[in-house]
C-alpha cells in the first residue's frame, strides 16, 4: 500500500508541477498513469483502512510521495531563472558571466549606501548551481535574486538559444 501511494503522489506531484510550466502533453500522459496506480491503491486502502497502522502508513507514504515529487522535479529542473545580481565587482562579474555565454544586462541602482550595479541574466534551471558557483567565485559577498520567468522574448536569450 504504502508504495503505491508514494509513486502516486509523486507522479501527483510531478504532474501538477508539469501543467504549470506548460508541458501540457506529458502531464496527461503522466495523469493517466497516475489515476491507474491511485485506482489500484484505492482498492487497497480501502481494506487497509480500519486499523491505526494503516491510516499511519498511509499518511506517512503520502509525504514521503511529496517529497520524492519535488526531488524530482528539482533533478529535471524544466525550464528558466532569471537572476539579479548586486555586486561590488561589476566588471569582472559581467567578463566571467559573458566568458560563460550567459547574456548580463546591467544598470545603476540606489542602495543604502550609494549607487550599485544590478546585473540581470536568464539561464536554463540546470545551469542554476554552476551559475552561482560562478558568482561567488568572482564575489562571495554579492546580493543574488532569482525568480522564474514565465514568458520572455528578443534580446540575447533567442540567439542563444533559439526560442
Amino acid at each position: 500500500m504504502a508504495v503505491i501511494q508514494i509513486v502516486y503522489v509523486a507522479l501527483n506531484s510531478l504532474r501538477m508541477v508539469l501543467m504549470i510550466k506548460g508541458w501540457k502533453f506529458v502531464a496527461s500522459l503522466i495523469s493517466m498513469l497516475e489515476i491507474s496506480i491511485y485506482i489500484l491503491g484505492l482498492t487497497i486502502v480501502l481494506n487497509l483502512m480500519d486499523t491505526p497502522l494503516g491510516i499511519i502508513v498511509y499518511s506517512a507514504s503520502y509525504g514521503i510521495g511529496i517529497l520524492i515529487g519535488i526531488y524530482l522535479e528539482e533533478k529535471i529542473a524544466i525550464g528558466y531563472i532569471a537572476l539579479q545580481i548586486v555586486t561590488d565587482q561589476t566588471k569582472e562579474m559581467s567578463k566571467v558571466l559573458r566568458a560563460h555565454k550567459f547574456g548580463v544586462t546591467s544598470w545603476i541602482g540606489e542602495g543604502a549606501n550609494g549607487p550599485r550595479t544590478i546585473l540581470l541574466l536568464f539561464a536554463k534551471r540546470k545551469e542554476y548551481r554552476a551559475l552561482i558557483k560562478i558568482i561567488k567565485e568572482v564575489d562571495e559577498h554579492a546580493f543574488l535574486l532569482s525568480f522564474e520567468p514565465r514568458k520572455f522574448m528578443g534580446g540575447f536569450w533567442i540567439k542563444k538559444t533559439g526560442l
